[in-house]
């Protein structure tokens, strides 16, 4: 059996009295994209800084390749020039006065690789980062997305076998991200090496990874392929934090089905059949569905809401919908532009099939059966 190539095992970091990062433990395989996403301060850049070399775990150890390069238990601490990583940051970090060859064979030349060897594969780097006609210039005479761009080709022209990326987007306009992602996936397609990637964006996250950990207070919630943490979130905080707009939440308590033994979640307005067997009556439940799960029906039926359109948001090819019933208010998010208008009264068909099922207390997605 193949050994993983990164290996974090009871990994602790604690800033005074903050727990920044809680005992967390995860392995990452050869050729792996794994993308550690969650909102600001959630410990996610800490958790790769403490990989790199940059920042020392409290408790814990950390493998490479089957190297312990930190241990709290053993004394043992690598320092960050001697792990083989790649590294490349939100900021960029480019030397300004040096120009972009020197800031991509600067770490070759702190290795201290012969010249002719630094000037071939900084060239071949340059041509496969399309940088020919920018060798000579420096950071402030580029672009955002050039600077990236080179900080990429600083980071590819070791070859190293695990690449460390934190947020290296983010100071990037909306069209330009969408394209670096696309030549970020590619870089990791061409050269197979393991890839752990900071972001708060779940949409890069879901385009991007292989598996996301997903990642709150410290903790990982739940680690999966992206579709997995989409339609079946571990927990109500996994739930509610991927997909936009928002999951929609109805707080009820079980009800078991007479007939088919499908459970059902009543509260005081409505009662919603769900595809849950075997829960107990009487638990107290958070139900849950996706915006675009939700559509619009003619008439009455099974699952169905009467509701008001209180906003219409038309995006292009998508329309998002805020639709009120007593005192919820659904978004939904149609395929189509709509002629509907604020004030209208329709029909909302919530599939039983479509609808996750959360136990309240624990705040964990309940089995379907």
């Amino acid at each position: 059996m193949e050994r993983s190539i990164i290996e974090v095992e009871n990994l602790t970091k604690v800033f005074g009295a903050v727990v920044a990062v809680d005992n967390v433990t995860f392995s990452i395989d050869k050729k792996e994209f794994l993308i550690l996403l969650g909102p600001s301060g959630c410990g996610k850049t800490t958790i790769l800084r403490m990989i790199a070399g940059l920042e020392i775990p409290t408790e814990g150890e950390i493998r490479l390749n089957g190297r312990i390069i930190f241990s709290s238990k053993k004394g043992i601490f690598v320092p960050a020039r001697e792990r083989d990583v790649g590294l490349v940051f939100q900021s960029y970090a480019l030397w300004p006065h040096m120009t972009v060859f020197q800031n991509i064979a600067f770490g070759l030349k702190v290795k201290r690789e012969a010249a002719p060897e630094i000037e071939k594969k900084v060239m071949d780097i340059i041509s496969y980062m399309q940088l020919e006609g920018l060798k000579d210039r420096y950071p402030q005479e580029m672009s955002g997305g050039q600077q990236q761009r080179v900080a990429l080709a600083r980071m590819l022209v070791s070859r190293p076998d695990i690449l460390l990326m934190d947020e290296p987007l983010s100071n990037l306009d909306a069209k330009l991200r969408l394209d670096m992602r696309a030549e970020i996936k590619i870089i990791h397609a061409q050269t197979g090496a393991t890839t752990v990637y900071v972001t708060h964006d779940q949409v890069e996250a879901q385009t991007m990874a292989s598996n996301i950990a997903v990642i709150n207070r410290g903790i990982i919630e739940q680690i999966a392929p992206p579709k997995t943490i989409y339609n079946r979130p571990a927990n109500l905080f996994v739930a509610d934090f991927i997909g936009s707009p928002s999951i929609n939440l109805i707080e009820g308590k079980t009800e078991s089905g007479e007939v088919d033994g499908r459970m059902s979640v009543r509260n005081e307005w409505f009662s919603l059949k769900t595809a849950c067997r075997e829960i107990p009556a009487g638990r107290s439940v958070v139900a849950a569905i996706r915006p675009e799960n939700i559509s619009i029906v003619p008439s009455e039926g099974l699952n169905t809401l009467p509701g008001e359109v209180l906003t219409i948001l038309p995006s292009g090819p998508e329309t998002v919908l805020r639709v009120r019933y007593e005192t919820y208010v659904f978004s939904l998010l149609l395929m189509q532009q709509v002629t509907l208008s604020p004030g209208q009264k329709v029909h909302l068909y919530l599939p039983p099939e479509n609808i996750l099922v959360f136990d309240k207390e624990t705040e964990n997605l309940l089995p379907l059966d």
